[in-house]
């Protein structure tokens, strides 16, 4: 929650009257997830555009709480019942005020670097085989599959909500802290700063 307040700080030291309302959610833990959205629905408020950030990478083996592999949990489980979960008050902010809504899963070029068959649906929390980067890659080919079936849904709806995936480029972040020491010392020499990180994903939300 401290880098949240941090961020709450920033952004009204840029905008006094605006209103940042901040609320615990932890995307590895289900009910969190179930959680979060009740007391955020309890709230009331329109909602117009949804970004699933949060994720891990490179870890070791780890289940989550739910007995889930820790990458696949966080990055894609928590994310998928989060918008899930939200999808009809999103609906019906649409259809209320006439603005698109819009989804954005931040992804990674990763996904092109994962397990032979793709996502190992069989065997995602077995610990054998497992590899920690190719597990990332699996969590992010997760995320483009699940935003790819989702856009076609919503087109076939005829909502007017967008769902897209954004590679934010490569960044040196906290996210890193797993990475090894010449993996790091590669990523610095071409990385982006954390200005144009958001670049794509505003594009992205910021109506034309």
């Amino acid at each position: 929650m401290v880098s949240a307040k941090e961020a709450k700080q920033r952004i009204l030291e840029e905008n006094e009257s605006a209103r940042v309302d901040i609320m615990k959610l932890d995307l590895c833990s289900l009910s969190s997830v179930t959680s979060f959205v009740d007391n955020f629905l309890a709230l009331d408020l329109p909602l117009n555009i949804v970004t699933n950030n949060a994720g891990v990478m490179f870890c070791p083996f780890k289940l989550s709480e739910d007995g889930i592999e820790m990458q696949f949990a966080t990055n894609h489980l928590g994310h998928f019942l989060l918008t899930n979960l939200l999808l009809e008050k999103m609906k019906q902010t649409a259809q209320a005020t006439g603005i698109e809504g819009r989804i954005i899963n931040l992804s990674s070029i990763a996904h092109n670097y994962t397990y032979r068959n793709g996502i190992r649906f069989n065997k995602i929390n077995e610990q054998k085989g497992y590899g920690n980067k190719k597990a990332y890659g699996q969590s992010k080919l997760a995320n483009i599959l699940h935003t790819n079936e989702l856009s076609r849904r919503l087109q076939d709806e005829g909502v007017n909500i967008t769902a897209n995936s954004v590679h934010p480029g490569v960044i040196m972040t906290p996210l890193m802290r797993h990475s090894s020491y010449l993996m790091r010392m590669l990523i610095l020499l071409k990385h982006r700063n954390k200005t144009t990180q958001v670049d794509d994903a505003v594009f992205i939300v910021t109506p034309f």
